[in-house]
């Protein structure tokens, strides 16, 4: 596949560009709606903080058919010098254009790789193009970091609605603290600061034409970024307001391609996390302070319907996957009323390490072993939600907490049988 910087119209920008300080690339896809606002506030962070620095503004975008590229294209700041305590005498260079390769974040993320190595940029950000609520701070505190030597990589740190980021919450970060030994806490935010360096080490890994590229992006940056030793830290973002989906919904989908992304890379670092026996503090920028949280609707019987139907038609597959004492264990949960339903942190633990094995040793088919993940998944999340129902925020992170010390603690036994 042709690299995106030999194309005519791309190569002509980036001849009258020369080089940059700081790219901030946007992937999207029919986000006409909300880009604007995005655009805004990178355009006022870069006025605000970064002065004196050449940046560039990249919107790389998956054939849009909402005029998303167009509302790029004009989106300006209208009065920098009321708004901002500095202003640049130059406006942004904006680039809006279509990426090629497999549809998927990873192929728009690729593209902004290839123009942040092509410009030399010293660091980077990508940021969501459906926020709607970033600042032109998240700018600074994505990119300072980088350009100050404090880190290689930066992960957003956000407060999220105790019902929200549950795939994140009971399965990614986890799993990702207790096999790499960060911790990392929005391991898949979609949001991050990475120097210039590391966006060339990533443009040269063989992924491009895998699942990296359609869906797993976000959680390969990270896991890459740590396995391969780049200093990794994160910024305190505030809260991330987006349309969240009830958890108990469809998920099955987005489950299956966070999973398999994670399990994929553990294939690839096993000589590198069965080795990692601690797990350190990740170094934290941004003045963290309460925010406001829009609710997140749940409907707890729904997950549980769905969890106990599980049992009735999954046990064959299980019983492949998971140990006979677990198994036991998942089929008497089923004959709890949900006031009394809950899912115990060692259960879930072993659930997850097995699925991981049963995924390294091709027991199923990838996408027919971690469907069957789903049911059981929807439990565990009901189970932290009648939990968690009547705890603050932070009583609700501790129940979280307290799963992550499970796995770590629970590392021994996917080790040994891994094998």
């Amino acid at each position: 596949m042709a690299q995106i910087t030999q194309r005519q119209e791309v190569r002509t920008f980036l001849d009258q560009i020369g080089s940059a300080d700081i790219l901030v690339g946007i992937p999207s896809y029919n986000n006409a709606r909300t880009i604007g606002h995005v655009v805004r506030a990178i355009q006022a962070g870069l006025a605000k903080y970064f002065p004196n620095r050449k940046a560039v503004l990249v919107n790389s975008d998956g054939g849009s058919r909402d005029g998303t590229m167009d509302v790029v294209r004009r989106t300006r700041i209208e009065d920098q010098a009321a708004l901002l305590l500095h202003h640049r005498v130059d406006p942004t260079p904006v680039i809006a254009m279509p990426y090629t390769g497999p549809p998927g974040k990873g192929s728009a993320f690729r593209a902004v790789f290839e123009i942040a190595d092509a410009l030399g940029a010293k660091a980077c950000a990508v940021v969501d193009s459906d926020l709607r609520s970033i600042t032109p701070e998240w700018i600074e505190l994505l990119i300072r970091p980088v350009l100050n030597g404090e880190a290689e990589f930066v992960a957003p740190l956000y407060h999220r609605h105790k019902y929200d980021g549950t795939i994140t919450n009971s399965i990614v970060y986890p799993l990702t603290r207790a096999l790499y030994g960060k911790c990392v806490r929005q391991p898949i935010g979609g949001d991050f600061g990475f120097s210039g360096k590391l966006a060339s080490f990533y443009l040269a890994q063989d992924v491009w034409q895998t699942d990296v590229a359609r869906f797993g992006i976000d959680i390969w940056m990270t896991t890459t970024a740590i396995a391969n030793r780049f200093s990794v830290a994160q910024s305190f973002l505030g809260a991330k307001i987006h349309d969240a989906k009830d958890p108990g919904s469809d998920l099955s989908v987005m489950l299956y391609q966070v999973v398999s992304a994670a399990f994929g890379l553990m294939e690839a670092y096993h000589p590198i996390w069965r080795d990692v026996r601690t797990v350190d503090a990740v170094p934290s920028f941004g003045f963290e302070y309460t925010v406001g949280l829009e609710p997140v609707q749940v409907n707890v019987g729904r997950m549980t319907g769905v969890f106990r139907e599980g049992v009735r038609n999954l046990t064959e597959i299980w019983s492949d996957v998971l140990g006979k004492g677990d198994l036991i264990e998942v089929t008497r949960l089923a004959e709890l009323p949900d006031r009394e339903f809950r899912f115990p942190p060692s259960l879930w633990t072993r659930i997850i390490y097995d699925y991981a094995i049963a995924y390294h040793r091709k027991q199923l088919s990838a996408e027919h072993l971690l469907k069957s993940l789903t049911p059981l998944y929807l439990g565990k999340t009901a189970s932290f939600i009648l939990e968690a129902e009547s705890l603050g925020q932070e009583d609700a992170e501790a129940l979280i907490e307290k799963l992550c010390s499970e796995f770590e603690r629970a590392k021994d036994y996917l080790i040994a049988r891994w094998q």
